[in-house]
């Protein structure tokens, strides 16, 4: 009798946190990460935790331990990301506007513009 209500017991709060686990549309982010406030910070972070990354996955095996790192380190290179794609957005912007100003004879926008241009893709390229 024990054992079966030991059971029954197991059973239903297996079930409770599976269906609140299931309910959250999001999974709960257990790590903020590193910020990643500028584009250089995001190219910073990325680098080094990127390098962690391969790290870690060099290993033979994985011990939870490594998966726990991993998943730690991923917010951070999210973070990264995230930023990285909205820096790239602006820029392919500016240089819609430098290429715009190229075929309409606009100097002073080519120059202002693209030098907007190339000082963030050198942050992306070293």
């Amino acid at each position: 009798m024990q054992t079966s209500f030991r059971l029954f017991a197991g059973i239903i709060a297996l079930s409770l946190s599976a269906a609140g686990w299931a309910q959250s549309a999001e999974r709960p982010a257990h790590f903020k990460g590193e910020p990643a406030d500028t584009l250089e910070q995001a190219v910073t972070n990325l680098s080094e935790y990127n390098a962690k990354l391969d790290a870690l996955l060099a290993k033979d095996e994985l011990t939870p331990m490594d998966l726990h790192e991993v998943h730690q380190l991923t917010y951070t290179l999210e973070n990264a990301l995230h930023k990285i794609q909205a820096e790239l957005e602006q820029t392919a912007e500016v240089l819609e506007e430098v290429h715009v100003a190229s075929e309409t004879n606009q100097p002073e926008t080519v120059k202002t513009r693209g030098q907007v241009y190339l000082e963030t893709t050198r942050l992306l390229v070293k």
